[in-house]
């Protein structure tokens, strides 16, 4: 049986090495199935640090970290209490509201 693809929203995590709220946001999402999500997730993880960052990006983010964007959108500050099924549905909603709003 063949499904159709689905195109999946780009959810991205803009964070930076060492910062334990961003490794902390970035585990429970990886501990999340993304392919669950209606429509599904791929996650992005940037270190704004990293080599070949814009320095526009580094400024704007840099005080933020942790930063999850849905489709280039920036998305409310998660709760670093927010896991598992919380932080799941959390997602869902705001995926529901990105893509209802095409």
């Amino acid at each position: 049986m063949i499904q159709s693809p689905i195109e999946s929203l780009q959810l991205t995590l803009f964070s930076r090495k060492g910062c334990c709220l961003c490794e902390g946001l970035e585990q429970r999402l990886k501990d999340l199935d993304l392919s669950r999500f209606e429509p599904p997730l791929s996650l992005e993880v940037i270190d704004i640090d990293g080599p070949g960052i814009e320095p526009d990006l580094r400024i704007r983010y840099d005080l933020e970290v942790p930063v999850l964007a849905l489709q280039g959108k920036p998305l409310p500050r998660v709760s670093p209490r927010l896991s598992g099924e919380g932080l799941f549905n959390w997602l869902q909603r705001l995926c529901s509201t990105i893509a209802g709003s095409d």
